[in-house]
């Protein structure tokens, strides 16, 4: 091996040690949740070579739960369609907001838009990457780890589901347990908390007016298009605040 592949692989590696302690709080949310959602396929009747291949191919834990109840349901390739795009929707946004990150990783950035879940989104975008570890790799082993969790967590429970039974209502919470963390250490971290402010404002607005069914892409599009036109403005303020 030569020295320049000696380098290569020393600079994943670093990589990957810098990106897995950012990814244990998720290995815990996403290993229970994968569980139950084993055991909810298992309830379904679907042996557990389904969740095992749905985590590997769709990686898109609402959506997966969603297909259950679409494999039982009659043929509608068109309805289908459209109830996925409605409860991805929000990755539309997160896909915009990460062009610039996405730039410069190569081949690497196929995967990390395929992988692209709301966990590794909000570590991908808001980590303090140290210095020294290149920044494609680290969003790429981000990713990979959290859907390794994934694929562990389903696997377990898919294959438990045999012998154990297991009421999953309410384990959705655990999610959003994990997101109000990640929130909780954003805003520690920031010096200016108009952006945090912004995103709490607009999503408490648009529940009052749409109601808990409804509210996450109007707020999502309300809260693109604020941060959108005060950007230069936010900008200008980081940098004050950096000096």
């Amino acid at each position: 091996m030569n020295t320049k592949d000696k380098q290569s692989r020393g600079k994943i590696a670093a990589a990957l040690r810098a990106a897995f302690p950012f990814t244990i709080p998720i290995l815990a949310g996403f290993t229970f949740l994968g569980i139950a959602y084993g055991f909810y396929m298992h309830a379904y009747g679907f042996s557990a070579v389904y969740p095992i291949l749905m985590s590997l191919t769709i990686f898109a834990g609402s959506m997966e739960f969603v297909t259950g109840r679409l494999l039982l349901a009659p043929f509608a390739p068109v309805g289908a369609f459209f109830l996925t795009l409605m409860v991805n929707a929000r990755h539309l946004f997160y896909g915009i907001s990460m062009l610039d990150k996405y730039k410069d990783t190569g081949k690497k950035r196929w995967y990390l838009i395929f992988g692209m879940c709301d966990e590794s989104f909000s570590i991908n975008c808001t980590a303090n990457i140290p210095d020294g570890i290149d920044k494609g790799w680290f969003m790429f082993f981000v990713t990979l780890l959290n859907q390794c969790y994934w694929v562990l967590g389903a696997t377990l429970g898919g294959l438990a589901g045999n012998f154990i039974r297991f009421n999953t209502k309410g384990l959705d919470f655990v999610m959003i347990a994990l997101f109000v963390v990640i929130f909780m250490e954003q805003w520690e971290k920031e010096r200016n908390h108009t952006s945090g402010l912004i995103g709490l404002s607009a999503s408490l607005l648009c529940l009052l007016i749409f109601g808990s069914e409804n509210f996450i892409i109007p707020s999502m599009i309300a809260i693109l298009l604020i941060l959108t036109s005060l950007r230069p403005k936010l900008e200008k303020n980081e940098e004050g605040d950096a000096q």
